[in-house]
């Protein structure tokens, strides 16, 4: 008998709820409702709006309900990194800060003069981004909170009164033991963080509680702690055989890696700029931050072109590599002025300056391809773990040019699919913890193997 799942799906751009209809030989998905994720900037600094994004869960809970008559179980995921402060009678303080606010620009320098970056690596595992939680408490301060909850948990609290912090999320703080899995206290109190603001830990699959009746939505349905970093149920989300894999889980963000049993926390691993995030069933996902789509999505914007597909066909037209930057560099995180940051990055080096939407579009693919490349390529020599097939989920898998591409810079067939990887890894984890289906992660993506449309692209050159 099939179960009926909400996965809450915050994206940096839209939120959305998605209703499933889950069973041992199914996973049919519907979106039910989205609503839209505008940041907001007040005296200099960008803020999300957490109390908006909140009243769109709730629309989307409401319509899910109405659409499948029934709840089986809820479950939250969003970007990592960004948090709510609260007081000790569980108030917001204030709207959590964006992790591309720019008070965070000196905040590793300072972190990295009180804590050496070997130990700080060593202990965490995490490589060293400025948007990383430490370095926003670092940079912000907390002195008139006693919690910090990251944005699904913040959710999660809102709807059921149960605070906690989910390990997949917790990990990209900069702040938990990469072996134990445990807060890393020695590091908070080294840099003037109170070990106290995060509350316990807890695991995929775990009951975080039940709707509150006040809410007005949902009442009495569970919420399942699912891998509520996106990327974390992404990885879920991937219908690999075997563990011989890459991922590229591709949208805003591409998050770019391998799957281990242990984190790498060699010093070669911290030089490389990796970073071992929590999976699910106590797996690393060891990986590169890669720019992204919100370099073309920025460009998009500020050039003025709606229409993708036409524009994926000029770019395909365009000289292959005819310039390419660097996709990992910080100077692209912050919005705003992207084509001539990208024109000037590749001036810099001797390039042709993109000049027309094709010619950006082309290089930033080419661009997103090769840096594909290089951390597929890194990742197989730091960890071990030999690769025969990438795996691209996401909202990029859609994108037939970007894939075929790290088809031919990577030399390996690429499949492409799921789209919806996050919301399908959510609900997998929630269905398993309510016992509609069973088994490992291997069998979970066996499931989506069979019920999945896919696509491949081989390499051609």
């Amino acid at each position: 008998m099939a179960g009926v799942f909400a996965a809450v799906d915050l994206g940096a751009s839209s939120g959305r709820v998605m209703l499933a209809e889950v069973g041992p030989d199914r996973v049919d998905l519907t979106e039910v409702h989205r609503f839209a994720n505008r940041p907001v900037r007040v005296a200099g600094t960008l803020y999300w709006d957490i109390l908006g994004l909140y009243q769109g869960v709730l629309d989307g809970l409401r319509a899910a309900t109405g659409v499948a008559g029934r709840l089986d179980g809820i479950g939250i995921d969003s970007w990592a990194v960004d948090y709510g402060l609260l007081d000790a009678d569980g108030r917001l303080l204030g709207n959590p800060v964006h992790y591309r606010d720019t008070r965070t620009e000196d905040a590793v320098e300072r972190a990295l003069a009180l804590v050496p970056a070997e130990q700080f690596y060593a202990t965490t595992g995490i490589a060293f981004q400025q948007f990383n939680t430490v370095f926003q408490l670092v940079a912000e301060g907390h002195r008139r909170a006693t919690r910090a909850l990251l944005v699904p948990d913040l959710i999660a609290f809102w709807l059921t009164g149960v605070a906690g912090t989910e390990i997949t999320n917790a990990s990209t703080t900069g702040l938990l033991d990469a072996r134990t899995g445990r807060w890393a206290d020695d590091i908070a109190e080294t840099l003037g963080v109170d070990p106290m603001l995060f509350a316990p830990v807890r695991l995929p699959g775990e009951l975080i509680g039940l709707v509150r009746a006040d809410v007005g939505v949902a009442r009495g349905v569970p919420v399942y702690a699912v891998g509520s970093h996106d990327t974390a149920s992404a990885v879920v989300g991937v219908p690999a055989e075997g563990e011989r894999f890459a991922y590229i889980s591709s949208g805003t963000w591409s998050l770019v890696g391998v799957e281990l049993d242990e984190p790498v926390l060699t010093e070669a691993s911290r030089q490389a700029n990796f970073t071992n995030e929590r999976g699910v069933d106590a797996t690393i996902r060891f990986l590169r931050n890669v720019m992204g789509l919100w370099l073309l999505q920025e460009c998009q914007r500020e050039l003025g072109v709606d229409d993708l597909p036409a524009l994926l066909g000029e770019a395909a037209e365009v000289p292959a590599r005819r310039s390419v930057i660097d996709a990992t560099d910080p100077r692209f995180l912050a919005p705003g002025g992207m084509p001539g940051r990208i024109a000037a990055a590749c001036r810099e080096v001797g390039q042709p300056e993109p000049r027309t939407a094709a010619e950006f579009a082309r290089c930033v693919l080419d661009s997103l391809a090769i840096a594909y490349r290089d951390a597929i390529a890194d990742a197989q020599a730091l960890s071990g773990r030999d690769v025969d097939v990438v795996h691209v989920v996401g909202g990029g898998s859609r994108n037939a040019l970007l894939c075929q591409l790290t088809a031919d810079a990577c030399g390996l067939p690429v499949v492409a699919g799921p789209t919806e990887a996050t919301a399908i890894g959510n609900v997998l984890v929630q269905a398993r913890a309510a016992g509609v289906i069973s088994g490992s992660l291997a069998e979970l993506r066996s499931l989506l193997k069979a019920t999945q449309p896919l696509r491949t692209y081989e390499p051609g050159r």
